[in-house]
């Protein structure tokens, strides 16, 4: 089959407050796939094809949900498939979505991840339904802080991470946490749940989804808006555990973030990427990716955190939507940052966009730091070629 190019020309999300009585399962996929709808000013009928994701099943406790929900997702008599990769699952649902267009197999498809953590226990969920599992953050941390060890990183770089994409988040309806009132004091004196992680350096849990349409060429030369126009896709996985593995900076990571930018003609990522949304669970991992993907050299990623570089004024906005820090509705995260990164070169961001945003990298991370999805996307098709 031919490649062709893919853009981005409906997107939308929803949020909900954690009561079990507030929306169905279904009704929470629907809403956020009727926005993207809506945005491309299609019908359900002009879509081909649906592709869910969300991370494992018994985090709501519905094995195989993508049934259940096909009425949802006007999927009837359509080819529907789901996808699971861990917290990466909303990047990887997205990439595969993607890659159903540029090989030419259906012309418009509908992407949407999700999760509805008020349905179950992600705790239980996360240990493999077994009881006294150490959470994500159990597993994170002793890497954090080899992180900081390794690097020399002050201790206060987590605290202003943390601060700054809660304030970003003030400026985006849909993050799930609105913290207004952030401050470095209120980080530092929260409680510590795994060092070096305190309770604002941590992600919340929530519940929420988020859709995307995606088409060709032709097709996003007939959108009523601007698309957002798909430069390059990457997915990459290593397994969790073997002698000698750099949990810090992980080789699926490096080998994904490259061939990414190689795809979308990058060299020099730093200077070439206008805005990027990462996936940064828990403060320190922000400072981790930009080094884990060579955007920033070794033990450079926490100085642009402290010089302000990451700031949605900086050099190099880092998850000016308020990021998973700000929304964590697990299965959706994912595909969250991906749908920001494409909301700024769209310039429909909103009252947190990045100014001359035409560039911009998302990425998701799954597993033990394992599985890894990202994309670059761009205002135009030479986007990139324009910002050498």
């Amino acid at each position: 089959m031919s490649s062709q190019a893919a853009a981005v020309i409906g997107i939308g999300q929803t949020k909900h407050k954690k009561k079990r009585d507030d929306v169905s399962l279904p009704g929470l996929v629907r809403e956020a796939a009727q926005r993207a709808l809506d945005d491309a000013e299609l019908n359900w009928t002009d879509i081909d094809a649906v592709v869910l994701g969300k991370a494992p099943d018994p985090f709501e406790g519905v094995m195989m949900p993508e049934l259940s929900m096909a009425d949802a997702l006007g999927a009837n008599g359509k080819p529907m498939m789901r996808v699971h990769t861990a917290g990466s699952v909303g990047g990887s649902t997205a990439l595969v979505a993607t890659h159903l267009v540029q090989t030419g197999v259906h012309d418009r498809v509908l992407t949407v991840a999700y999760e509805k953590q008020a349905e179950g226990n992600a705790q239980w969920g996360l240990a493999g339904g077994r009881s006294g599992g150490m959470g994500a953050g159990g597993i994170f941390a002793p890497w954090m802080r080899t992180y900081i060890n390794k690097s020399g990183a002050p201790e206060d770089i987590g605290w202003k991470v943390a601060v700054k994409d809660r304030q970003n988040a003030c400026k985006n309806p849909y993050a799930h946490l609105h913290l207004p009132d952030i401050s470095i004091e209120k980080v530092k004196e929260s409680p510590m749940l795994w060092d070096p992680i305190h309770f604002l350096e941590s992600c919340p849990s929530s519940d929420g989804a988020v859709a995307m349409v995606l088409t060709n060429e032709a097709g996003a030369k007939k959108a009523p808006r601007k698309p957002a126009w798909v430069l390059g896709t990457a997915m990459r996985s290593e397994l969790g555990t073997f002698p000698g593995r750099d949990t810090v900076r992980p080789q699926a990571g490096v080998e994904c973030a490259h061939m990414v930018f190689d795809a979308a003609g990058i060299t020099n990522p730093r200077e070439q990427i206008d805005i990027a949304e990462l996936y940064v669970p828990f403060s320190w991992y922000e400072p981790m990716w930009l080094e884990g993907h060579d955007i920033a050299g070794p033990g450079e990623g926490w100085r642009m955190v402290e010089d302000g570089s990451t700031q949605i004024t900086g050099d190099f906005p880092v998850n000016p939507s308020g990021g998973v820090l700000s929304s964590n509705p697990i299965g959706a995260s994912g595909m969250l940052r991906f749908a920001e990164a494409a909301l700024q070169v769209r310039g429909e961001a909103g009252e947190h966009q990045v100014a001359d945003a035409h560039v911009g990298l998302a990425q998701a991370y799954g597993g033990a730091a394992q599985y890894f999805a990202m994309w670059v996307v761009g205002s135009s098709l030479d986007a990139v070629g324009a910002r050498k």
